[in-house]
């Protein structure tokens, strides 16, 4: 039975996707059988995970409006060692599409349903906003994480994504729980970054994920080779990060 998660974070550069990919591989690494759904436009996962989105076709589109199949769609990335269900430039139409079907918030969680027993985890890439493709992943998901900087602002969009987690539990999806949240591009010499992390730690307690992932240039640089940093550096601060972060997910899905 695979455990679906969420990546998401109203607040836009903090590294969803980077977290998306690397914790993708970093569970692959460690034994666990993983898919990973993009659910941004962008198509950023997809490519930072060796899949062509220009040549893919059918993608998580098709899926959406039920056309075609998960196992139809999803493509095997050999390098990263993980599944991929892919987006390119059309899901952006799938806003306006999926606004006229019947039972348009559960679309990827029905889908998602014939390929339970198939994997130990899905991890969905969700856009920066929250869209009907949001809402479509957190529907789907047993769990959020979320990636955040240690960082004022950030502080800011927390509560916002918090709340719409309250939200969609309330009205849509009574399993969604925000899992924990994960401190990314953190920085020990910043004194503010500390302090936030402080912050956090304070409030959240044990929702805050022991990990940390500091900032790495390593990381920045695979999505340009197509690899997530994990394959692309193994030695790496950062994908030496990701791993331990796999193991600790594993952990604490084993807790639930």
């Amino acid at each position: 039975m695979a455990r679906v998660f969420c990546i998401a974070n109203q607040k836009g550069g903090v590294g969803k996707t980077t977290t998306t990919v690397n914790l993708a591989a970093g569970l692959a690494q460690v034994g666990q059988r993983v898919l990973m759904v993009d659910l941004d436009p962008q198509g950023n996962a997809t490519m930072g995970s060796g899949v062509d989105k220009r040549t893919l076709v059918p993608t998580v589109y098709e899926v959406l409006l039920g056309t075609a199949a998960v196992r139809e769609a999803a493509r095997r990335s050999e390098a990263a060692g993980y599944d991929v269900l892919g987006a390119n430039r059309e899901l952006a139409g799938a806003e306006v599409e999926l606004v006229a079907l019947e039972q348009r918030e559960h679309r990827l969680r029905d889908a998602l349903a014939a390929v339970q027993g198939d994997y130990d985890f899905v991890l969905i890439d969700c856009p920066p906003s929250l869209s009907l493709l949001t809402l479509n992943g957190l529907c789907a998901a047993h769990g959020v994480i979320v990636p955040m900087q240690c960082e004022y602002f950030a502080l800011e969009g927390l509560s916002d994504l918090v709340n719409s987690i309250k939200q969609v539990h309330a009205n849509l999806n009574r399993d969604l729980k925000l899992i924990g949240l994960l401190r990314v591009m953190f920085d020990a010499r910043i004194t503010l970054q500390q302090q936030v992390s402080e912050q956090l730690k304070g409030h959240f307690g044990d929702k805050v994920f022991d990990t940390v992932i500091p900032r790495n240039v390593r990381l920045a640089e695979a999505p340009s080779y197509g690899l997530p940093g994990v394959v692309f550096d193994p030695s790496a601060r950062g994908s030496k990060a990701f791993v331990d972060f796999a193991r600790e997910m594993v952990a604490r899905v084993e807790r639930f």
